[in-house]
């Protein structure tokens, strides 16, 4: 989503690189192509205006310019200040104690409120807490059958009483038998409208009332721009609202509603959420020095890690070591390996989150994810004998594998072909400087980066 802002910011800060020492008129050249940056993406402009004026007077100060790396200097103060602008802190979920801990999911139609409620009903299962589903959404068609799919899809009870009964009414209901199922929390979808009107407000203020929520969540569409904020400052208003979500962060919007509607709301971000699937990657807790980081090209080790952290199996990790250590690496791990780092999201997405690799996450002549799904239906094509044993795969069992996976003979042969040569790195691995290559890039016994980066193509 921040594809564009963080381009236009990196090439102001390289630009400022290329001077050496700075002066206040290269600093406030530089602040022209931020500012223009922001507005371009959508920020709102009084924030705008007075982010650029708190930084420029930071960056025309003695210690900037007059540092060895001024340039550097600069970046810090936009870093510190973008972290300011989003919150500072990571703000968690409150709870009630004692429980339930109530929370009530509001927003207007199409910004995911539905799909929201099943992605923090998983996350806070996954912690270990007891949640229930309450639908009350009565007036979208289908809208209470598909938080039953989803809530079946993810193991949780889902209440309801159908589309006669009355939101209020349903909410109270929702939390008695909360109580009696003894359930730490209870997830509250509400309806939505196209646009604010004093109904859906008078609605939700009338379940507000009825069941005392902890936490009145706001789902915000990123893509919606200025009018995120607008639709934030009016529901603040109404129901007091105790954080903010950001759905749609993987889409193509400019990215300005994240970077505005904390500061004008002075409601925190708590949740960034992507894509329509309901796992462990699509949901993360926000950190504003982490979007800030991911915002300004450093990357963003962290989230990575804990979204490692959570499709990590200790068991599975030690077997695959073992077969690394043996040279054993058959096509089935390959695929196991390649379905977890999935789990991780789309590999742009992960190289993004590695400094300095912001770049390359961008190529998508390198990385192309179509490309790897024609790798797993290929694998998927062939039989367990084959897939432990690659060498056996001759003319005829690659034309059926080619039928079976919508591929060319050619596809086929050029994997396996690939894969050998992976085989055999993984083995020199195994037997340390054993069949290393003879210096050049990779150095006595190294293996060149390239070669693996090749592998994903």
């Amino acid at each position: 989503m921040f594809e564009s802002l963080s381009d236009r910011l990196q090439a102001a800060f390289k630009k400022l690189g290329a001077k050496g020492r700075l002066d206040e008129s290269d600093v406030r050249e530089a602040m022209k192509t931020v500012r223009l940056a922001l507005l371009e993406a959508d920020v709102n402009f009084k924030v705008v205006k007075d982010f650029v004026a708190t930084v420029t007077e930071q960056a025309i100060g003695e210690a900037v310019t007059k540092s060895l790396t001024p340039d550097q200097q600069v970046v810090k103060i936009v870093h510190q200040e973008l972290i300011k602008l989003l919150g500072v802190d990571n703000v968690p979920l409150q709870e009630a104690r004692p429980g339930p801990t109530v929370m009530m999911l509001v927003g207007l139609q199409g910004t995911g409120k539905t799909t929201l409620a099943a992605k923090l009903a998983l996350h806070l299962r996954k912690k270990g807490r007891k949640v229930m589903l309450a639908a009350c959404d009565v007036y979208r068609p289908a809208a209470i059958t598909q938080l039953q799919t989803l809530g079946r899809q993810i193991n949780v009870p889902v209440y309801s009483e159908g589309s006669a009964a009355s939101p209020p009414d349903i909410a109270a209901n929702a939390l008695a038998q909360a109580k009696r199922e003894l359930a730490n929390v209870l997830i509250i979808d509400t309806a939505g409208r196209l646009q604010i009107d004093e109904p859906l407000m008078q609605e939700l203020a009338q379940i507000n009332e009825r069941v005392q929520p902890t936490e009145r969540l706001l789902i915000v569409d990123a893509m919606t721009g200025q009018e995120a904020v607008r639709v934030a400052e009016s529901f603040n208003q109404r129901i007091q609202v105790t954080g903010l979500v950001m759905s749609k962060m993987d889409g193509d919007a400019r990215g300005g509603a994240a970077l505005s509607v904390r500061a004008v709301t002075g409601v925190p971000i708590k949740f960034l959420s992507t894509g329509e699937k309901i796992d462990a990657s699509t949901l993360e807790p926000f950190h504003p020095d982490r979007l800030a980081s991911r915002i300004l090209g450093m990357g963003d080790v962290l989230s990575l890690i804990e979204k490692a952290e959570q499709i990590y199996d200790a068991e599975q990790a030690k077997a695959m070591e073992k077969k690394l250590r043996k040279g054993k690496f058959d096509f089935e791990d390959f695929l196991t390996a390649m379905q977890q780092m999935r789990q991780l999201g789309p590999l742009q997405q992960i190289l993004g989150m590695i400094p300095g690799m912001s770049q390359l996450a961008r190529n998508e002549e390198l990385i192309n994810e179509r490309q790897l799904k024609q790798v797993e239906a290929i694998i998927f094509s062939m039989t367990i004998q084959e897939r432990r044993n690659p060498e056996i795969i001759k003319v005829s069992r690659r034309a059926r594998i080619a039928r079976g996976s919508g591929t060319s003979e050619q596809d086929v042969s050029q994997l396996i072909k690939q894969f050998m040569q992976m085989q055999r790195m993984m083995k020199q691995l195994a037997g340390g400087s054993g069949g290393g290559r003879r210096g050049g890039r990779g150095g006595q016994g190294g293996i060149d980066p390239r070669d693996l980066m090749r592998m994903l193509k």
